[in-house]
């Protein structure tokens, strides 16, 4: 079999789903596992595929996400003849599904089934925990210039919230809503969680919005992008993670 995939966490499951042998394109963005893809063929990035070296490639299957990538580049590709399996989970059960509907396109269904459940099981046990505790408001930023938040239709956003999280920009029409300093400062979460990806944010960020919305620094809290918006094999150590941020900003109201 050969692979083509365009999205970061769909490379790093196909190596989980012992199907890395098999791929013969990534995009320049498939960083994980690291001296696997080192070895690999870039095919462009996430936006900006080469689809006539994919074609080229003749890849049997090519994994793409629905927010990742282009429905342009997909129909493109489709329309060259190539079979393209495309997801977009919003929830760790989505993403339960999505990795079993992978791996059993790639004819890994043991395997797929193992992270399946695991997704499953560490999320029963995280929304078990949180039942019956208050709240925790939060806001996850993803970009600066200008400000961006991950909105509650996210799977960023679904992972805090089942930790017990709520999302500060709940309600808003865009996935992704701008917002300034003030409006942050309006909203006041409890928790600002500042992503490592796509904007790299660092320890001068948060103090930098520490001063323009006057709120605590110690609310600003760098965040694992990763960990909290890669969805497939990394999504059971992101559940952990997620409930491990909320669980940090209940100990400090102890």
């Amino acid at each position: 079999m050969r692979l083509v995939s365009l999205c970061p966490s769909l490379t790093e499951l196909v190596f989980d789903l012992g199907r890395g042998a098999d791929l013969v394109g990534i995009t320049r963005w498939c960083v994980h596992p690291a001296d696997e893809v080192a070895r690999l063929e870039t095919v462009g990035g996430t936006k900006d595929p080469d689809v006539a070296r994919i074609v080229a490639l003749a890849p049997d299957l090519v994994l793409m996400n629905d927010e990742e990538n282009r429905i342009e580049d997909a129909d493109d590709l489709r329309e060259a003849g190539l079979a393209v399996l495309s997801s977009l989970p919003r929830t760790t059960g989505d993403t339960a599904a999505m990795v079993r509907s992978i791996a059993a396109a790639l004819e890994r269904i043991d395997a797929g089934e193992s992270i399946a459940c695991d997704i499953e099981s560490r999320t029963a046990r995280v929304r078990a925990e949180a039942a019956g505790k208050d709240p925790v408001r939060f806001a996850y930023l993803i970009w600066r210039k200008p400000f961006m938040a991950a909105g509650s239709d996210t799977f960023a956003s679904a992972l805090l919230g089942q930790a017990g999280g709520t999302n500060v920009f709940d309600g808003c029409e865009d996935r992704y809503p701008e917002f300034t300093a003030e409006k942050l400062a309006a909203h006041d979460p409890d928790v600002i969680l500042l992503g490592s990806e796509p904007f790299p944010f660092e320890a001068a960020h948060a103090l930098e919005l520490a001063e323009a919305t006057r709120l605590p620094r110690n609310r600003f809290v760098l965040a694992d992008g990763e960990l909290l918006s890669w969805h497939g094999s990394r999504t059971p150590r992101g559940i952990d993670y997620a409930e491990g941020l909320i669980r940090a900003v209940r100990a400090q109201r102890s």
